[in-house]
């Protein structure tokens, strides 16, 4: 049993043949078994593509279960006394009876400050996540699993940056083309953004036919990407398809959480609706997915450069050139004056180099501290409740590098990038029936990526410096060398707006804080200081907002028609 997409069936079905193998059908994942005859568990190390597998060798009687290289198919998995349950979405698991539905926690604390799940934890006791790269034999009643594939930072390229510009550019330019293998016309997700524009852009010079690319907007000037994307389609001629997005998207949410099984995403339900709009046209869309993690492009990574160059000042000289420093720093919307930068940067070079970056990918959500006033004693008294950050410091001490960046994208690409962004992705797009491809998350570019030397990716406190030089060969400049932007929306407006009403109904009647699990005034707190505008809590909030509705889902048995009536009654109310 096989889900996703072999890239490199054609090579390996003919070496395959030359080597005696007879093929039954012209199924690219077909190659699976004929791999497995030639090398065993191995056979895994062999495939380029997006894959989570199941193989039962009949005569040695085992079982093998995989997962791709980056995470880009899920799988999870119940090991209970002598048996193995495996399937794609937890509700099947749950479905099969052998499954009780118990909140997870631990998981849950540590969701609160990661925004994803982390190592093989899921929102439900006795559900584990196969991690990605790594594969799974059941022999004997017992369990082994084993990592097949990492990433390594060590081996670094010597040319110079423009033959290594052009390396990357080949790679990903036949990254594309083999991501472009269908049976169907294939589409693109277009953000506005260089990523996602560069993918677009290579498929219509690669293709003879107009692409079809699908983009969405929201009515906010501030947040809105249509005229970057209107950039690259008119200059290919490529078949632009836009939809705007309001605050009513609220009653999509119950749909969202029943495909992700798990609360939903700022960032998925911009990948909801693209996929949707895209759906209507295409069976196959790439996206530009995982340009940000290989190629350093969050302001996070400029970031805690900064912090580190800062850290080695002597006192005396860093009272000289802090407010230079400073004014490096981008605005953000906790940090926009020169003080509140200031207090960040003195307290970021205070700490060590892994905890300072775990703090950046904690400090928009909740932080510890914050959490253990959320979280009843009662509540925290019945998990673990460690630190969250641990979870990505293990990753940051793994990394074979010393080069902070490399460090970080690292730990961006063993944690974010399958625990969260690719997650999304899959579910968000198999909800339409839709295949998302993302070229940029294939293993061969990221093992590409991973070999150029840091300064090329983050040049001073530029960001993916060496992919917008690849890049502005196919975009205009102002599009390739503008400040990112991504799927946003303005939920904070929002929650303060449109959605005020229903978020003060939906915690009016907390499932949360009536299991005890929550403290009520805490939550209330949160709520009032982000309506007065006296704090930004658009992240926190819609976090708890959609556990609320997730809790309803999976514990009180409410049908998405059940849901979307419960959505209407609070925004009316």
């Amino acid at each position: 049993i096989c889900n996703g997409e072999i890239y490199n069936s054609p090579e390996l079905r003919e070496r395959l043949i030359e080597k005696g193998h007879r093929f039954r059908t012209r199924t690219d994942v077909e190659v699976i078994l004929h791999l497995y005859e030639e090398h065993g568990d191995a056979c895994v190390t062999h495939l380029r593509g997006m894959f989570a597998f199941a193989l039962w060798d009949r005569t040695r009687e085992r079982l093998l279960l995989a997962r791709d290289h980056m995470g880009q198919k899920p799988l999870f998995f119940v090991h209970r006394e002598d048996r193995v349950f495996f399937a794609s979405e937890v509700k099947a698991l749950l479905a099969s009876n052998l499954v009780p539905a118990e909140m997870e926690l631990e998981g849950l604390w540590h969701y609160m400050s990661l925004r994803f799940m982390p190592d093989q934890f899921s929102f439900f006791k006795h559900v584990q996540k196969l991690p990605a790269g790594n594969y799974l034999v059941y022999e004997n009643q017992s369990v082994r699993m084993e990592r097949y594939w990492d990433i390594d930072f060590l081996k670094k390229q010597n040319g110079s940056e423009k033959d290594i510009e052009e390396g990357l550019h080949q790679t990903l330019l036949e990254t594309v083309d083999s991501h472009l293998l269908s049976d169907v016309r294939v589409g693109a997700f277009l953000s506005g953004g260089i990523d996602s524009g560069t993918v677009s852009a290579m498929m219509a010079t690669l293709q003879k036919d107009p692409v079809p690319t699908f983009s969405i907007g929201v009515k906010e000037q501030s947040f809105n990407e249509l005229p970057f994307a209107r950039m690259v389609t008119e200059r290919y001629g490529m078949e632009a398809h836009e939809e705007i997005v309001e605050s009513d998207m609220i009653h999509k949410i119950p749909t969202m959480i029943h495909h992700m099984d798990e609360p939903s995403d700022p960032f998925g339900v911009g990948v909801y609706l693209v996929a949707g709009l895209a759906s209507r046209h295409v069976k196959v869309a790439l996206s530009g997915d995982g340009g940000d993690e290989s190629f350093a492009g969050y302001d996070r990574f400029a970031g805690q450069r900064l912090a580190d160059y800062y850290a080695v000042l002597p006192a005396w000289l860093r009272r000289t050139v802090i407010e230079k420093l400073i004014r490096l720093i981008p605005d953000t919307f906790q940090y926009k004056t020169i003080a509140q930068k200031a207090r960040w940067l003195n307290e970021m070079s205070l700490r060590e180099r892994g905890d300072r970056y775990a703090h950046s990918m904690s400090f928009l959500r909740f932080t510890d501290d914050s959490k253990r006033s959320l979280f009843t004693q009662q509540a925290r008294d019945s998990f673990d409740s460690t630190d969250s950050r641990e979870k990505i410091l293990t990753h940051f001490n793994a990394a074979n590098v010393d080069d902070l960046v490399d460090r970080m994208l690292y730990t961006d690409l063993m944690t974010r990038m399958p625990d969260h962004l690719l997650v999304i992705a899959d579910r968000m797009c198999m909800a339409h029936s839709l295949e998302n491809r993302s070229p940029l998350v294939d293993h061969r570019l990221v093992e590409f990526a991973a070999s150029i030397p840091a300064h090329m990716k983050l040049n001073g406190m530029k960001l993916k410096h060496i992919l917008r030089s690849v890049s502005s060969r196919y975009l205009p400049k102002e599009l390739v060398y503008r400040e990112k932007q991504g799927f946003g929306f303005p939920i904070a407006l929002w929650l303060r707006n449109e959605l005020s009403g229903f978020l003060r109904n939906l915690f009016a009647e907390s499932r949360f804080i009536e299991a005890g699990i929550f403290e009520r005034h805490a939550v209330q707190n949160l709520i009032e200081e982000h309506l007065s505008g006296k704090a930004d809590h658009n992240f926190r909030l819609w976090i708890l907002l959609n556990l609320e509705l997730w809790h309803r889902m999976y514990f009180e048995s409410m049908s998405i028609d059940q849901m979307r009536a419960f959505t209407d009654r609070l925004m009316r109310t």
